[in-house]
């Protein structure tokens, strides 16, 4: 038995979130059901919750076993194609921005560079492999000097800029004589650490600052492998607990939206659960 509908009503696309939430008002009024409209960035939140599924308050009847509980203040790095977000979570539904990219987000950062590396989208996965290939052949130093800029990496805030990265890579390559496979794989492999050590500076500076004992990962790049070792590491070694989800539903999906739905159908924060009147909202943030 369905209780309610979950449906994105942002951010995102216009056109395209109103297709579902069209689609959730007419089931909502067949069925007899509510309708939550959930924010796509609480969906990456909740999503690192799916290889664990114990959540407190929430009273949840599905705990994998030996499953770390939540403890709050939580930080979340969002990090995805659209989005580069650190995420202060006092609790379910009650989210503060407390850094975000000023220009690139980090997946667009990596498609844009594997063009510029003549490499089939999605990028990220590309540049990965031609990065792993890399460490293979030259486990602790790179071949070449080829190095990178860390954008704002001292700065005093904790946000973050991947469009000064992406030019120092076209520039470096518009100085080769040639590109080749060889030279690929070096350059990948120096623009993903770079991109690792710039979020996990950022991500444990704000975790030093107010003291979070959960880490959450989520988005589209949270399924980099690296990021995922580095995460892995860090957590480990300071007696923090991760929450990232499967590789699988790192990507936009239908359980993370439900999951969000679920949150906020229990939390009793949606003033008037039968209210169809709400809209789509493309620029949609977490604060709202």
């Amino acid at each position: 038995k369905i209780d309610a509908i979950a449906v994105t009503r942002g951010p995102g696309l216009e056109p395209a979130l109103w297709v579902g939430i069209s689609f959730a008002k007419a089931l909502s009024l067949a069925w007899g059901i509510p309708v939550i409209p959930t924010n796509h960035m609480e969906g990456h939140i909740v999503s690192a919750l799916s290889n664990h599924l114990k959540m407190p308050v929430l009273n949840a009847p599905v705990a994998t076993k030996n499953a770390p509980e939540m403890s709050f203040p939580a930080l979340a790095l969002l990090v995805s194609g659209g989005h580069t977000e650190l995420v202060l979570v006092k609790g379910w539904t009650d989210y503060e921005i407390v850094g975000k990219t000023l220009d690139d987000a980090v997946g667009e950062a990596f498609d844009k560079v594997a063009r510029m590396l003549d490499l089939p989208y999605p990028g990220g996965p590309e540049i990965s492999k031609l990065a792993e290939s890399e460490r293979k052949i030259s486990p602790t130093v790179s071949r070449l000097e080829v190095k990178f800029p860390r954008p704002m990496i001292h700065s005093k805030d904790f946000n973050f800029s991947f469009s000064g990265l992406k030019t120092s890579v076209l520039y470096f390559i518009k100085k080769l004589e040639k590109l080749d496979d060889e030279m690929k794989a070096k350059i990948a492999r120096e623009f993903e650490d770079t991109v690792v050590e710039v979020l996990m500076y950022k991500t444990k500076k704000v975790q030093e600052e107010v003291g979070a004992e959960s880490i959450i990962v989520g988005g589209g790049v949270s399924a980099n492998k690296e990021i995922r070792k580095a995460f892995e590491n860090w957590t480990e070694e300071n007696n923090l607990k991760l929450f990232i989800p499967s590789a699988k539903l790192s990507t936009d999906n239908a359980l993370m939206i439900a999951m969000a739905g679920y949150i906020r159908y229990k939390s009793g924060k949606i003033e008037n659960i039968n209210d169809l009147d709400f809209r789509a909202q493309g620029n949609l943030n977490l604060e709202e």
